[in-house]
């Protein structure tokens, strides 16, 4: 390999991580795709990934596996986001670089044209949807229909704050306060002076897409495969985004309370057993707008959520609730396994939105809210079942990783 074709692959292989990073990759999992594809183009490399880094290392491949690197690069980048359409995009595009149907060059062109810009329309829809989260959470959590219309008028609101955010970079670091706060506001007054409302299930149910469950459950995954760094910076960074909702909470509660919204006891009648059937089909729909997947794969997008709900719901059933997530995240990482190597596309397409709904970002809120209202009980018994239910979801998806062993890593 002359220096020009070395070059050509290193500079490939480094959009490769920079894009795997962009649209929501763990550190495993792009360290474990960087290391196949550079392999496969005749490269020896060392990857370390972190939430706001990627260093890539490489070697002359003649010098052998043990040779000193003789390039080093350090990416300093943003923490991603799920984007399933533009992560198969690249994944195409690295896959058929491996077998040889598109040359290096042409490759690497086609990675810097993926775009994750949206269009007008996908935007409104992104904020529709988290109005229909909220709304769809309520009636899963088994709250009256008040509730239900309260938590997705809420959230509708919270989308709009979310676009705001995304176009002033200087109200985004202070976001997740402002929604609890105006949450915690807008709950308070509509129990206090229109209807009664279960606040906090209305709170909870609003605030749903902003919780850091996913990251919460993808930090302890990587401190679980020895990836300490990338772990543990993830995990505070989760940790830092459930201070700011809880501090905009007590915030908002404060102001409730001097403003003299006494919120009124909601009703006890919760929506009847068939509404969580239909708000389990509209939540698995906004989680495919949310994640961003391609139209075509939103009934896959949508099987997943149902499939991780429905085996962890009848895994609690028969043996409780945390050996009913361990059953649904081994199910799902089995399942994603499977497709991924039948299909030869990432089996994040049925991995995240399938454990969606059994991370436990809420249970991690609730825990420091109680904390911060002085009840240290609560706020402890909250944490261990929300340390329970990490440790379960994450044991399910490595078993079911050893079950079926995954095509690549993404």
């Amino acid at each position: 390999m002359n220096q020009g074709e070395f070059d050509v692959r290193v500079r490939f292989v480094a959009e490769l991580a920079r894009r795997l990073h962009q649209y929501g990759t763990s550190a495993p999992r792009l360290e474990r795709a960087i290391d196949n594809v550079s392999a496969r183009l005749g490269l020896v490399p060392t990857s370390l990934s972190t939430p706001t880094s990627i260093t890539l290392s490489f070697a002359d491949p003649a010098d052998g596996i043990d040779a000193l690197p003789h390039r080093t690069m350090v990416l300093r980048v943003n923490p991603g986001d799920v984007n399933l359409r533009r992560l198969c995009e690249v994944d195409a595009i690295a896959e058929r670089v491996v077998r040889g149907e598109l040359n290096i060059d042409r490759g690497l062109a086609e990675l810097r044209a993926v775009r994750s810009s949206l269009s007008v329309r996908a935007v409104w829809l992104q904020v529709l949807s988290f109005g229909i989260a909220g709304g769809t959470v309520a009636a899963l959590i088994h709250a009256t229909w008040v509730d239900v219309i309260a938590a997705a008028a809420i959230g509708l609101f919270i989308g709009l704050l979310a676009l705001v955010a995304e176009r002033r970079p200087n109200f985004a670091p202070s976001f997740e306060a402002v929604a609890a706060f105006v949450a915690m506001l807008a709950a308070s007054f509509i129990a206090s002076s229109i209807v009664p409302l279960n606040v906090r299930s209305v709170l909870i149910a609003s605030l749903i897409v902003l919780m850091p469950g996913l990251t919460l459950t993808t930090a302890v995954s990587e401190l679980s495969t020895q990836h300490l760094v990338a772990g543990t910076v993830r995990l505070m960074g989760a940790t830092a985004v459930l201070l700011k909702l809880s501090l905009g909470t007590v915030a908002g509660v404060q102001v409730a309370k001097a403003a003299g919204w006494i919120a009124l006891p909601g009703g006890e009648l919760p929506v009847p057993p068939w509404a969580e059937w239909v708000a389990l089909l509209a939540a698995s729909y906004s989680f495919a707008v949310l994640f961003q997947a391609a139209r075509r794969d939103y009934l896959l997008v949508m099987a997943s959520a149902w499939l991780g709900y429905l085996a962890t719901r009848y895994g609690s059933i028969w043996a409780g609730p945390e050996f009913g997530v361990f059953i649904g995240g081994l199910v799902v990482g089995s399942v994603a396994n499977i497709y991924a190597r039948q299909f030869e596309r990432p089996g994040a397409l049925v991995r995240v939105p399938g454990i969606i709904l059994l991370v436990p970002g809420s249970v991690g809120f609730r825990s420091l809210f109680f904390a911060f209202e002085r009840d240290v009980y609560l706020s402890l018994d909250t944490a261990f079942s929300l340390l329970a239910i990490l440790i379960a979801l994450v044991a399910g998806l490595l078993f079911g990783n050893l079950l079926v062993p995954p095509r690549r890593s993404i």
